[in-house]
C-alpha cells in the first residue's frame, strides 16, 4: 500500500470515527442550547442504546449467567428498542434530576448529570457485565474501495446515518412549529414564556432529542468496534471535545469539529502511535481553549456561561 493510499485510508477511518462524534456531539448542543447545561451523561445514552439493541437482537446472558435473553428480533425492531430505552432514560433524568433542580446554579446540574453517568455505568455493568458485546453488520457484503481506501459497508451506514441527522434536524429546527419553539427557548427564554412556549416542556425534549441522537450514535457503532460498559465515558469526552471545538452552541461547529476530531486521531494513531490518539483529542481542546473560548466557528456564548460572566 502506497503513502497515499495509506492517507486515504487513515481519513476514511476517521470520518467514520468523527461522525459518531459528531452524533455525540450534536447531542451536547441541543441540550445546551436550550437549558444551558452540559450534559455528561450524553456517552451513557450511546451505552445503553447499544446495549439494549444488541440484546434484542442477540442472545445475550444478563448479570452474570444468572438470566439468559434470547429475543432475536429483526434489525430494525432492535435498533427502535435501543433508541427508545435512551430517550426514556433521557426523560427520566431531565424529569427526575434536571427538572428538580431547575433553580441551582448551572455547575449544579452539571455534577447531576455526572452523577446520573456513574449510576448508569454502574448499572450496564451489573446488567451486562465486563463482556465486550458486538452487532452484526446492518448490510452484508464486500467492503468498498475510495481512492485505494478500503470502506465497509457499517462506515457508509455511519457517515449517511450522520448526513441525514444533521439535515433532518435542519429541517425539523427551521420549518417545524417545535423546533422553532427549541430555537426560541434557546435564543430568550424570558420572552418565550411571554409567548406561551413552556421552557420545561422544551427542556424535556431537548433531553429526548439528545438521548436519542446519543443512542444512534451507539447502535451505528456497534458492529464497527465492541462496546463495554465503561465506553460511555470516552464517547462523552470526546464529544464535548467536538462540542468545545465547534463553538459550544453550533450544530454545523459540532459535526464539523466531530468529523475533524475524528480525522485527527486516526492520522495520529496511523502515522506515530496508537498510544497518542486520545492524547491529541485533548491537546486540540487545550490549544482552542488558550486561543479562543469561542471555539474554531466563534460561536456566541451559552447562557450557562453568559450567566457566569465568562
Amino acid at each position: 500500500m502506497t503513502l497515499l493510499e495509506q492517507l486515504a485510508q487513515y481519513i476514511v477511518s476517521g470520518i467514520t470515527l468523527g461522525s459518531i462524534y459528531a452524533l455525540i456531539a450534536l447531542g451536547f448542543v441541543t441540550i445546551y442550547n436550550v437549558t444551558g447545561i452540559i450534559n455528561f451523561s450524553q456517552g451513557e445514552f450511546a451505552v445503553v442504546g447499544a446495549f439494549v439493541a444488541i440484546t434484542a437482537a442477540q442472545k445475550v446472558s444478563l448479570f452474570r449467567g444468572q438470566a439468559a435473553v434470547g429475543l432475536e428480533w429483526p434489525l430494525p425492531a432492535a435498533i427502535l428498542a435501543g433508541v427508545i430505552a435512551a430517550v426514556l432514560i433521557g426523560a427520566l433524568l431531565y424529569r427526575a434530576g434536571i427538572q428538580p433542580a431547575r433553580n441551582a446554579s448551572p455547575l449544579s446540574q452539571i455534577v447531576v448529570t455526572i452523577g446520573a453517568s456513574i449510576a448508569l455505568r454502574g448499572l450496564v455493568l451489573l446488567a451486562w457485565g465486563t463482556d465486550p458485546y458486538r452487532l452484526d453488520p446492518f448490510s452484508a457484503g464486500k467492503p468498498l474501495r475510495l481512492l485505494g481506501a478500503v470502506v465497509t459497508r457499517q462506515s457508509v451506514w455511519v457517515m449517511g446515518l450522520t448526513v441525514v441527522t444533521v439535515v433532518g434536524l435542519y429541517l425539523f429546527f427551521r420549518f417545524t412549529l417545535t423546533g422553532r419553539a427549541l430555537r426560541a427557548s434557546s435564543a430568550n427564554p424570558g420572552a418565550a414564556r411571554l409567548m406561551g412556549i413552556n421552557i420545561q416542556r422544551m427542556g424535556l425534549l431537548a433531553f429526548v432529542l439528545s438521548a436519542g441522537l446519543g443512542a444512534l450514535g451507539g447502535i451505528v457503532i456497534a458492529p464497527i468496534t465492541f462496546m463495554t460498559y465503561d465506553r460511555g465515558l470516552m464517547l462523552a469526552l470526546k464529544g464535548f471535545v467536538a462540542m468545545i471545538l465547534g463553538g459550544l452552541t453550533s450544530p454545523v461547529g459540532a459535526v464539523i469539529a466531530g468529523i475533524a476530531l475524528g480525522v485527527i486521531e486516526s492520522l495520529a494513531a496511523g502515522l506515530l502511535s496508537s498510544g497518542y490518539k486520545d492524547a491529541f483529542s485533548f491537546v486540540v481542546l487545550f490549544v482552542v481553549l488558550l486561543v479562543r473560548l469561542g471555539g474554531l466557528l466563534g460561536a456566541r456564548r451559552g447562557p450557562a456561561l453568559e450567566r457566569a460572566g465568562l
